[in-house]
């Protein structure tokens, strides 16, 4: 990706997805939301625009520096919770931010907001800098196997730390594996 999903949230104001947050927790309360974005929003990080957010920005530079402040906060968040620190790999990472896109993209085309699986991978592609050489989100699914997808999922919602009901397949994604089949069909 062209940047990774701190850097575009501070790119993108961290105050837009505080708003949405704060809407979720009135009307889904029982969905499991790290707090840790809205304790860097209190502290009025909502990132490029205050120079401030997940890293810090000098005045006219759009360079994301590394910022200590933040770092202790998400260790006092870690004590409180009792969250032991793991090292988390290359792979595990992209498969959290990619097959979390996959899920939506699922759910987009369930309720016909998207037309085709395409159109989701044009909007990647085009529009947040997803890597060509895979093809959009839904493209790299495929060539995954949405079995595989599946199960990777049901393994992300097994994270005692996580939301299980997150990580449940898209109906459509559920189904699609199920028959063997294909977004892209």
């Amino acid at each position: 990706m062209a940047m990774g999903p701190f850097r575009m949230s501070d790119l993108a104001g961290n105050d837009v997805g505080w708003y949405i947050r704060k809407r979720r927790y009135v009307e889904k309360p029982d969905l499991v939301y790290s707090r840790i974005a809205d304790r860097l929003c209190e502290l009025g990080r909502f990132g490029q625009k205050t120079g401030l957010g997940w890293y810090r920005y000098q005045s006219g530079r759009r360079d994301a520096l590394p910022d200590p402040a933040v770092d202790a906060l998400i260790a006092d968040y870690r004590r409180e919770h009792a969250f032991a620190p793991r090292k988390i790999g290359e792979q595990e990472i992209v498969e959290r931010c990619i097959l979390a896109l996959v899920n939506e993209g699922a759910r987009l085309l369930d309720e016909g907001i998207a037309l085709r699986a395409s159109d989701i991978d044009v909007v990647y592609l085009a529009g947040y800098g997803f890597p060509r050489y895979r093809g959009g989100p839904m493209f790299y699914a495929d060539t995954l196997g949405l079995y595989n997808v599946a199960r990777t999922m049901l393994k992300c919602a097994a994270n005692r730390h996580g939301d299980p009901a997150f990580w449940q397949p898209a109906p459509l994604l559920a189904r699609l594996a199920a028959e063997n089949k294909t977004f892209n069909a």
